[in-house]
């Protein structure tokens, strides 16, 4: 249903997680009973978890640490681990730039050419730690290092910018043909953002394992502000899902939706489930880890562009371990730490035993969720009133 803007235009109602609340069944089932396993291509994760390839949040350690924990995470190919033998002291740095200095440093940093020799050895030191080696480059570089992957055995390959197309046009550059790289190279791709129906569709027709969908809603970026363009996630997630039904209708082929982005607790993170999505890509929840290479801050893959930045270094409080935010336990109470303990929980309440029937779980318009009964929390700021 659209909603009328003006005389000339109209536009569909949108929704964000913190406008739905899922709805229990008539069933209950024990946390214990329940499996939130995810599988993608050849592979099997306990967790239905991506780090976000942000050089604050995935290393190559935090992504060995992810991957012993149950799921994958992304290393950004383009970042400071593929520009520098030893990026640490940058981090460091970046860590201590003042707000009004961060992005124009962090644009010289960045302006060191990416190794492939670096790539081999990142890649190389995740697999040698006996976990799924996952990383990501932009359309534009792939081709480029696309032979620098296959040699290092890559095991799972993200395709990720902003917004990714299926049809990107170009009369200046010869723009990357998804299609032909997906069927050329035998490696799975994931590819990503997109935010809409058609967008989705036309990804999963290239033959990709997956897509992600999200075009603006994590906490680092600004390109809804720089650009005006951005769906909410629980809008953009159930349109997905609708293009993931009409390609397996077609084709006979399921093909992954991850929500990227947008998800700060583990309530946010059952909504994205039930609103279509078979994973979910965190970043800000990882990089208040005690572990994170970030030092207390992150940033979007964009921030650092040469001309026009689309993100902002973002401090963020350290919360604990990576094990203590993704699988517990927690010692606090407002859904930040044990994200997939709380996903168990949240399929246990409601009575559904795997991810797949989880997506079945009804859901309504709810604008109070938030703030119904919560006038203590709110006047504390403990709690939900934070």
């Amino acid at each position: 249903m659209e909603i009328e803007i003006g005389k000339g235009k109209s536009g569909r109602r949108a929704y964000g997680f913190d406008d739905i609340a899922i709805v229990p069944s008539r069933r209950t089932r024990d946390p214990e009973d329940v499996d939130i396993s995810w599988e993608i291509d050849a592979f099997r994760f306990e967790l239905p978890l991506m780090g976000a390839a942000m050089d604050g949040v995935v290393s190559p350690s935090t992504a060995i640490e992810i991957g012993r924990l149950g799921g994958v995470g992304v290393l950004n190919l383009e970042g400071l681990w593929a520009r520098y033998e030893d990026p640490e002291p940058y981090f460091e740095e970046i860590a201590q730039l003042a707000p009004d200095k961060a992005t124009a440093r962090m644009q010289q940093i960045y302006s060191e050419p990416i190794k492939a020799e670096l790539i081999s050895a990142r890649i190389r030191e995740i697999k040698a730690a006996g976990v799924v080696a996952c990383a990501s480059l932009t359309p534009q570089r792939t081709t480029q290092f696309a032979k620098t992957l296959v040699e290092a055995e890559l095991d799972l390959f993200v395709v990720q910018g902003t917004v990714v197309s299926a049809e990107h046009v170009s009369k200046t550059s010869e723009p990357l043909n998804l299609k032909r790289f997906i069927r050329e190279y035998e490696l799975p791709v994931i590819v990503g953002g997109c935010a809409s129906y058609q967008a989705a569709l036309h990804l999963m027709r290239t033959g990709a394992a997956g897509v992600l969908v999200g075009v603006g809603p994590g906490h680092a970026c600004t390109t809804r502000g720089v650009l005006g363009i951005g769906v909410p996630q629980a809008t953009a997630i159930a349109d997905a899902r609708a293009a993931r039904a009409q390609h397996l209708d077609e084709t006979g082929v399921y093909v992954q939706v991850i929500a990227d982005g947008g998800m700060a607790t583990g309530g946010d993170i059952a909504k994205a489930i039930v609103c279509g999505a078979d994973a979910v890509m965190l970043g800000s929840p990882l990089a208040a880890a005690t572990e994170a290479p970030g030092h207390g801050y992150h940033w979007g893959m964009a921030t650092f562009h040469p001309t026009l930045p689309r993100g902002a270094r973002v401090k963020t409080e350290v919360r604990g371990s990576l094990r203590e935010i993704l699988v517990g336990p927690a010692h606090d109470n407002d859904g930040r730490l044990n994200l997939f303990g709380a996903l168990r929980t949240s399929m246990a309440t409601c009575g559904y035993e795997t991810l797949k029937e989880f997506q079945k779980a009804e859901v309504m318009v709810a604008p109070a969720l938030l703030t119904e009964g919560k006038a203590l929390q709110r006047s504390q700021r403990v709690g939900m009133g934070h």
